[in-house]
């Protein structure tokens, strides 16, 4: 790669995105919400709740349902992980960490589309609403 001047100018305007994401509304709560998620007591607890029941059916896993307690532990781990992905600090962190994705999601869209309506860009969220990402035929041609 060449660097030429209007390189300088494509990585000037880069950073005062990046500032501008840094700045907004929604990475402020992202930051809040993630600050307050690591610090929760509770958090901690259900965290290490979870750890604890993954490392032990993982230890059994590849016996299957052959191993002694398989179901029981299985059952142990999944409700270890909804308790702790139900607790508010980490709905709210999720939440929060959705809607920054979104923004980056759309930027990277917006950016693609506009250099070329071929370019595929791959979303973070499996619910972004993705325009036109096919090769309307022509790829699959002999």
């Amino acid at each position: 790669m060449i660097v030429t001047e209007e390189l300088f100018k494509i990585e000037d305007q880069t950073e005062r995105l990046i500032q501008a994401i840094l700045d907004s509304e929604e990475m402020a709560t992202y930051q809040a919400n993630r600050d307050r998620m690591y610090r929760s007591q509770e958090v901690k607890e259900k965290q290490k709740a979870f750890l604890d029941a993954k490392e032990a059916f993982e230890r059994i896993e590849a016996y299957g349902s052959h191993a002694p307690d398989f179901r029981t532990k299985q059952r142990t781990l999944r409700q270890a992980k909804r308790a702790l992905d139900m607790s508010e600090e980490v709905a709210e962190f999720r939440v929060s960490e959705t809607a920054v994705q979104t923004i980056l999601d759309l930027i990277g869209s917006a950016v693609a589309k506009n250099v070329s309506e071929d370019i595929k860009v791959d979303a973070g969220n499996p619910f972004f609403e993705k325009g036109n990402h096919g090769c309307g035929g022509s790829c699959h041609a002999g």
